[in-house]
């Protein structure tokens, strides 16, 4: 599983679920998508995480901060579970705790993830996708060298028609590219 300097990402422990339900049902964790969770809602997520690590291998990862949180989110690779015009795919995804934002877990997280994904598993494409008014998700997917072609926008299936959070942007980073930026800067593009 992967480390970095502050984080590990680690397998889920059943202890996870209070802290996960609790950031399920933040409205400020929550204001990109169509609802809030609830604690039932965030176990039925936490053992369909569990449950894609079983069936693929790699998934979400629970992270802590070393030495500090035992539990902050998730960060990690997932297969969508709806269809869309560039599916199949495997999706960079992450969800901090509000009171962890700000510091940079994020973006690093998601590097030691992107890392993973293509060095390790061997993917040739790595996608994210948000809600078009995310700004703070999408400065994390061009932080990770990741970039957008309006014409990969859609309309997420799994939001109702006419709902304001439906028109979603898609990010996509090629294990090539993710090579070249290793090559020319000794390090994943930030």
């Amino acid at each position: 599983m992967p480390m970095t300097a502050r984080l590990r990402l680690r397998s889920w422990r059943d202890s996870d679920l209070e802290p996960f339900a609790a950031l399920n049902a933040d409205p400020r964790v929550r204001e990109f998508f169509p609802s809030l969770q609830t604690r039932q809602e965030s176990a039925e997520s936490m053992q369909y995480i569990r449950d894609h690590f079983r069936q693929r291998g790699f998934g979400l990862w629970a992270v802590e901060v070393i030495g500090g949180a035992p539990f902050i989110g998730f960060i990690g690779l997932s297969v969508p579970s709806f269809d869309a015009p560039f599916m199949p795919c495997v999706e960079l995804g992450y969800r901090l705790a509000f009171d962890h934002w700000g510091r940079g877990y994020a973006t690093e997280g998601a590097r030691a993830a992107i890392a993973f994904g293509f060095a390790t598993i061997g993917l040739a494409e790595i996608v994210a996708m948000t809600a078009v008014g995310n700004e703070r998700s999408r400065r994390v997917m061009a932080r990770m060298g990741m970039t957008r072609n309006v014409t990969d926008d859609f309309d997420h299936p799994n939001i109702v028609a006419g709902h304001p959070l439906r028109r979603h942007v898609l990010y996509r980073l090629t294990a090539v590219d993710w090579a070249v930026s290793l090559t020319v800067t000794g390090a994943p593009l930030r």
